[in-house]
């Protein structure tokens, strides 16, 4: 999960954000999306979340990975220190990964980060 997870971080950019959006220092923004997709591709067994996140400045969609053993729900957030100090998760929601209904900018940011990602870690010395 960690070389997973530091592929990622290293192939998020504004071209993969929701938007464009970009902030200096704050890669993750607008990176929860594809995000979630690319982590249920190297891990399947974990679902995608959709939440509403309150913040300082209102209230913000997420998304994010949930993995169930034992009825135990552990929350994999790659993508949580987009937000401000203070933010807390209000409500989720787990999508049904049959029906996720991605427009095509969705698509393509998805398909993008997963193949900076795949290349990262190909790339990468053992």
């Amino acid at each position: 999960m960690v070389q997973v997870r530091q592929a990622i971080e290293s192939s998020w950019g504004a071209d993969t954000a929701y938007l464009g959006i970009f902030e200096e220092g704050n890669s993750a923004l607008g990176n929860c999306y594809p995000t979630s997709r690319v982590v249920q591709h190297y891990f399947p067994d974990t679902e995608i979340v959709e939440g509403q996140v309150k913040t300082p400045d209102g209230t913000e969609k997420h998304f994010w990975n949930v993995l169930i053993i034992d009825e135990v729900e552990y929350h994999i957030d790659l993508s949580w220190q987009q937000f401000p100090a203070g933010s807390y998760v209000e409500s989720y929601k787990t999508r049904d990964r049959n029906n996720l209904n991605d427009g095509e900018d969705a698509l393509r940011r998805v398909r993008l980060l997963l193949s900076r990602v795949a290349t990262f870690l190909n790339d990468k010395p053992d």
